[in-house]
C-alpha cells in the first residue's frame, strides 16, 4: 500500500512535489512543533490557518452556510497579503483557501505567485478550473485543488443545487491531473451519499483518475438550508470512521480526515486551536460554520496579537473542550448559542440571521465514540496523527 501511494505521488511533475515536500510538509512540521511550544507557554497561535476570501459563489449547496451578500463580502489582496506574511513570521506556511467559490477572487492567483514559500490548500467546486487556470496553477506550483465531488451525477447535482455540476467539476479535476498538480477530492458524507462514497468501489473510481488524495467530511446540517434530513447517524458515522480506517490499509492514495487521533478518539481542530479561520470580512472566528466573531483583522492590525488576546477564541476553546470532543455546533448548539451571547459575539455570516439559526438548530450526533473508538490499524496514519495530528492535552 506504501509503495502504491508513493508511485502515484511521483506522478506529479517534480518542481510541484518539491514544494509540497518543502512548504507543506517540512514546514507543516515544524509549524505544529512551534504550535505546541506556544501552547506549552499559555499562547495559541495556530499551525495551520483557513481564509474564506470571498463569499460569492456560483452555486448553491444544501446545508452550505456561506451566502453571497449584497455587497459581496471579500478580502481585499492587500489584506489577505498582510495575513499570510504575519502568519509566515510565526512558522505558519500552510493555508487553506475557502468562499463560497475563492476562483472567483479576481487577485488569488497573484497572491498564490507572491508566496512561493508557502502553501496553498485550494477549496473549490471545481466548475471553473478552465484550462487556462489551471495551467497558470501549474506555473505558479505550489497550490493543490481540493475538489469537492458530492456523489454521482444525480445526487451530486440535488446537493449543489444546479444542473451538469457533476460534470463540469469533473471535467475540472481531469484537467488539474492532466498537469499533473497535486490535485484531492474533498466529499460531505451525508444519508443521501453515505452507500455510493464510504465504498471501495469510489475510491477505486477516484484513485483510477490519478487523484493522491481523498478527504471525508461528515455532513453539517447548518445555514439557511440547512437540510437536517441528511445528517448522519451515530451508527453511520462509526460505520464511516470503521471504513476509513480500513481502507487506508489497502488504498492506493492518502485517505484524510480531520475528526478523529490516532487511537480514535474525536479531536476538533479548532478546540485545540491548532486552526482557526478568517472570514471574507476579515472576522476572526474559531472555524468555518461557526460564523461569529469578536475581532476583525484590518490593514494595520497584528495578528498575533487579535488571536492570541481574544477572550472569545480563549472561551470558545475552554468550552467546546469541557463540552465534548466532537463538534459542539452539532451536538450542543444550545451551549455554543448561550456562550456566544454571553461574549456578546457579532453575527458574521451576512445574512443577520445567525444567530437565530443556531437557536433554531437541533442536536446531531458528530464523531464522539466514547468508550467505541476505532485506532487507526495502519502505522503510518497512526504515526502521522500521533505525532502531527492530536489533542494536544487541550482536553485535560
Amino acid at each position: 500500500m506504501m509503495l502504491k501511494i508513493l508511485n502515484r505521488w511521483i506522478q506529479s511533475h517534480p518542481r510541484i512535489l518539491a514544494k509540497f515536500a518543502i512548504n507543506f510538509g517540512w514546514k507543516g512540521i515544524l509549524a505544529v512543533r512551534r504550535f505546541q511550544k506556544r501552547r506549552q507557554s499559555g499562547e495559541i497561535f495556530p499551525a495551520f490557518l483557513f481564509i474564506s476570501v470571498t463569499n460569492n459563489c456560483n452555486l448553491r449547496c444544501q446545508g452550505c452556510w456561506v451566502t453571497p451578500s449584497d455587497p459581496i463580502q471579500e478580502l481585499d489582496a492587500v489584506t489577505i497579503d498582510r495575513l499570510i506574511h504575519q502568519g509566515k513570521k510565526l512558522g505558519c506556511h500552510f493555508f487553506g483557501i475557502l468562499g463560497g467559490e475563492p476562483l472567483m477572487h479576481r487577485e488569488l492567483f497573484n497572491l498564490f505567485q507572491n508566496h512561493q514559500d508557502c502553501y496553498f490548500l485550494l477549496f473549490t467546486n471545481g466548475t471553473m478550473l478552465t484550462q487556462d487556470r489551471v495551467q497558470t496553477l501549474f506555473q505558479i506550483g505550489n497550490v493543490s485543488p481540493l475538489i469537492s465531488i458530492e456523489g454521482d451525477e444525480i445526487v451530486s447535482d440535488i446537493r449543489r443545487g444546479g444542473n451538469g455540476v457533476y460534470l463540469r467539476s469533473m471535467e475540472g479535476l481531469r484537467r488539474c491531473l492532466e498537469y499533473r498538480l497535486i490535485t484531492g477530492v474533498a466529499t460531505s458524507v451525508c444519508k443521501s451519499n453515505i452507500e455510493d462514497l464510504a465504498t471501495e468501489s469510489f475510491i477505486e473510481r477516484i484513485a483510477n483518475l490519478g487523484v493522491q488524495y481523498l478527504w471525508f467530511y461528515i455532513y453539517r446540517p447548518v445555514g439557511p438550508d440547512p437540510a437536517p434530513e441528511l445528517a448522519l447517524s451515530s451508527d453511520e458515522i462509526a460505520s464511516l470512521r470503521r471504513f476509513i480506517v480500513d481502507a487506508r490499509l489497502r488504498a492506493p492514495l492518502l485517505i484524510i480526515d480531520s475528526y478523529w487521533d490516532h487511537d480514535g478518539h474525536a479531536l476538533c481542530p479548532a478546540a485545540v486551536g491548532i486552526s482557526h479561520h478568517i472570514g471574507p470580512n476579515g472576522d476572526i472566528e474559531a472555524c468555518p460554520p461557526i460564523q461569529f466573531a469578536a475581532e476583525r483583522i484590518g490593514k494595520t492590525d497584528c495578528l498575533y496579537d487579535l488571536i492570541t488576546q481574544s477572550a472569545f477564541l480563549k472561551k470558545f476553546r475552554e468550552v467546546a473542550c469541557q463540552t465534548t470532543r466532537g463538534c459542539i455546533l452539532m451536538e450542543r448548539p444550545d451551549v455554543l448559542y448561550q456562550t456566544l451571547q454571553m461574549l456578546d459575539a457579532k453575527d458574521t455570516s451576512g445574512r443577520n440571521s445567525a444567530f437565530e439559526e443556531l437557536a433554531a438548530m437541533t442536536p446531531f450526533p458528530s464523531h464522539t465514540m466514547p468508550g467505541n473508538e476505532i485506532p487507526e490499524k495502519s502505522w503510518m496514519y497512526r504515526f502521522a496523527k500521533k505525532h502531527w495530528f492530536f489533542g494536544f492535552g487541550a482536553y485535560g
